[in-house]
């Protein structure tokens, strides 16, 4: 009984991260470029009260061991990379990615950052920025007397300057990938890092093998789906619910163990 309320109390912890993933994700239904978590557990170490090898009564071999497990266990946060719904915007700064590949932006401290949200701006020296002022990772610089943007299937951006009317190319954005994009470490920011579990990037452009297309005028949204957040939790709450009366039921039974008269 004392082996049971550890591992319904187990049980609940675990529910409760799952419900904390689940209103992480809720509250960023509408963030663009974010990507849905969730939670994998494994179970944890089992005794073995009877081995398998043992004779049952009539000196036969017992078929199976009588094995009492100990709870579970949270083992990673699965993020899921899932196209989100690109939606149109009308602003020539605002690029989605169509398929696989992230935005390649510079920090403060001069190391990588990786996003999928391609809300850019021009900041006052005429570099393209995040809305939070990190450089876009290929640094193109816009020159003072620009009048439009063009940005193609491919990455590749045109300008047309005051009192002209021809494009001139004067850059390509890059887009990198990940072998394991669901290892990538998240920090904040719509950002994420590079980890040992993602494997070092590769870089490329926009319509290469293996690579998205960058669409002009778009932004990816959130890939949660909402339906199916509310579902998982009221899955995760009847859970919880159920480890909480296993604890009450064991409480109950170690009453009667204790209130035992002779």
């Amino acid at each position: 009984m004392i082996r049971s309320l550890r591992t319904a109390a187990l049980g609940m912890a675990a529910q409760q991260l799952t419900l904390d993933v689940i209103a992480n994700n809720l509250a960023n239904v509408n963030t663009t470029g974010f990507k849905r978590s969730s939670v994998e557990f494994q179970d944890v170490l089992y005794e073995t009260i009877v081995s398998g090898a043992g004779e049952g009564g009539l000196g036969q071999e017992k078929p199976a061991e009588i094995q009492v497990g100990h709870g579970n266990r949270a083992v990673s946060t699965f993020r899921t990379f899932a196209q989100g719904t690109i939606t149109d915007t009308a602003n020539p700064l605002d690029i989605a990615i169509d398929g696989d590949g992230f935005f390649q932006v510079m920090r403060p401290d001069g190391t990588y950052a990786y996003t999928r949200d391609g809300a850019f701006r021009i900041n006052s020296d005429g570099f393209i920025v995040t809305t939070t002022g990190l450089r876009l990772g290929s640094e193109i610089s816009l020159p003072p007397d620009t009048e439009s943007i063009q940005v193609g299937q491919d990455g590749i951006i045109a300008i047309v300057l005051a009192g002209e009317s021809t494009p001139q190319e004067i850059g390509q954005i890059e887009l990198v990938k990940f072998v394991n994009p669901a290892g990538l470490r998240a920090v904040g920011g719509n950002l994420y890092e590079e980890s040992t579990a993602s494997g070092p990037p590769t870089i490329g452009f926009a319509g290469d093998e293996g690579f998205g297309a960058t669409l002009q005028g778009f932004l990816e949204k959130s890939n949660v789906d909402v339906v199916q957040e509310m579902i998982n939790m009221i899955v995760a709450q009847r859970a919880y619910e159920i480890n909480s009366k296993a604890v009450k039921s064991a409480d109950e039974m170690l009453a009667v163990a204790n209130n035992i008269r002779r």
